[in-house]
């Protein structure tokens, strides 16, 4: 099967490969793109060919989604798997696979009532994708179906999280007595990596992410979220032209602060928070309706000065998916691009880190809200203790609205960012 391959090898990915067969419970851990899931497939692709017919074969991925896109488009690769590419067929949307002749089942595991799923299920082979996304009830209830005498076997992959991640405390630090075998995956593990794509990688994370991705440690989120910020740095006090409004970030309240936050693309193609919007009923002293709100927020963008003018139209108005009813009146006064936010706090965190550490993003002096609350948004010490990467809900409306803007257009502006960026700031 090795033969067939279209990429090269790196040795320690030809030893978890071989290890693997041996391993009732096989966990790749690491960097991001280091050649880990590779390694996680090919073994999978051997494990399926010797699975027992009794019994079900399982993928499993936070959604039906991201396991098409990590496991399925990799392996329908011929760039990747040379003719073996060709023996995996899949219809997007659909819950099974034909891999090798076999049936193999997908099924997304986004929150513990996933575990119905498999219920009452004999697996003879499972892979699961990004294991620490998985709940922890799931994966024990996997590990429960796995009930095909010694032949059934279990394979995963997963980037590395907190030190206290149940994944790690009860599985990894126990591997002996779980029959656990782990390979740690670091870049330079990756033949195929261009070392451009190595070097734009590791301008891309700072901090925690850095750590966790690049050097893939298992560490601690502790002390201030966006330790990568400097006044110096980022604030600046003159916006240059902008190629086109990107987007406006809305974190909605009542009682709390409302704070928009205006995204712009500048002719130097880097990203600008340009202006903010806040009211804060406790000091204004007063409450808004939503119609007031809509109207505020349509003459702040209307008023927006610039080099070209006055007034601002950006593409997309993401806005807290929790404030329906503000959507609503928006939607009813005709103002356009108004869309849910996606909330998704660490991968959003993520986004936000990665536009600030390479130097993409920057902030006018403006924005006070925003600039006052950076410096102090920070990890929940005492959750992540418990295995949960959680920051702090302490004056959080303005650095909430840079991550609703960030993350919902990240596919928008993740190509803007080179090397020299990083360098250069």
């Amino acid at each position: 099967m090795l033969r067939d391959l279209a990429m090269p090898l790196s040795p320690k990915q030809i030893t978890s490969i071989v290890e693997a067969e041996d391993a009732p419970i096989a966990l790749w851990s690491g960097a991001v793109s280091s050649g880990k899931t590779i390694a996680s497939l090919i073994a999978f692709l051997i494990a399926l060919v010797a699975a027992p017919d009794q019994g079900l074969i399982v993928v499993i991925g936070r959604t039906l989604q991201t396991i098409e896109r990590n496991i399925i488009d990799p392996l329908q690769s011929v760039s990747l798997f040379g003719p073996l590419a060709r023996h995996v067929h899949h219809t997007t949307g659909s819950t099974t696979a034909i891999i090798l002749g076999r049936t193999v089942h997908l099924v997304g595991a986004s929150d513990s009532r996933s575990e119905g799923r498999i219920r009452g299920a004999t697996i003879a082979l499972a892979y699961v994708d990004e294991a620490t996304l998985v709940p922890q009830s799931f994966w024990m209830m996997l590990l429960s179906r796995l009930r095909v005498g010694n032949k059934s076997r279990l394979l995963a992959t997963t980037n590395p999280d907190g030190p206290f991640h149940w994944l790690r405390k009860d599985f990894m630090a126990r591997a002996d007595e779980v029959g656990l075998t782990s390979w740690h995956f670091t870049l330079d593990d990756n033949p195929s990596m261009d070392p451009g794509v190595v070097k734009r990688l590791k301008a891309q994370y700072t901090g925690l992410w850095y750590r966790r991705f690049i050097l893939g440690e298992w560490c601690l989120a502790e002390g201030v979220v966006y330790d990568m910020w400097d006044d110096e740095r980022h604030v600046v006090d003159i916006l240059p032209a902008m190629q086109r409004w990107t987007c406006v970030g809305l974190d909605y309240g009542t009682v709390n602060p409302l704070s928009a936050l205006l995204i712009g693309h500048g002719v130097d193609n880097r990203l600008y928070v340009a202006s903010e919007y806040r009211h804060d009923s406790r000091t204004a002293h007063r409450q808004m309706t939503d119609a007031q709100y809509s109207r505020a927020l349509q003459d702040w963008l209307a008023g927006v000065r610039h080099s070209a003018g006055t007034g601002a139209d950006p593409q997309w108005i993401f806005v807290d998916p929790s404030a329906a009813s503000f959507m609503t009146q928006l939607w009813s006064d005709g103002v356009p691009g108004v869309a849910k936010a996606d909330n998704s706090v660490l991968d959003g965190i993520r986004s936000v880190s990665v536009a600030l550490g390479s130097g993409l993003l920057s902030v006018h002096r403006s924005c006070a809200g925003l600039i006052g609350e950076l410096p102090a948004y920070a990890w929940d010490e005492t959750a992540a203790a418990k295995g949960d990467d959680k920051p702090l809900k302490i004056d959080d409306h303005s650095v909430d609205a840079l991550r609703y803007a960030l993350h919902s257009s990240a596919y928008e502006w993740r190509g803007l960012i080179r090397t020299d960026l990083k360098e250069a700031a």
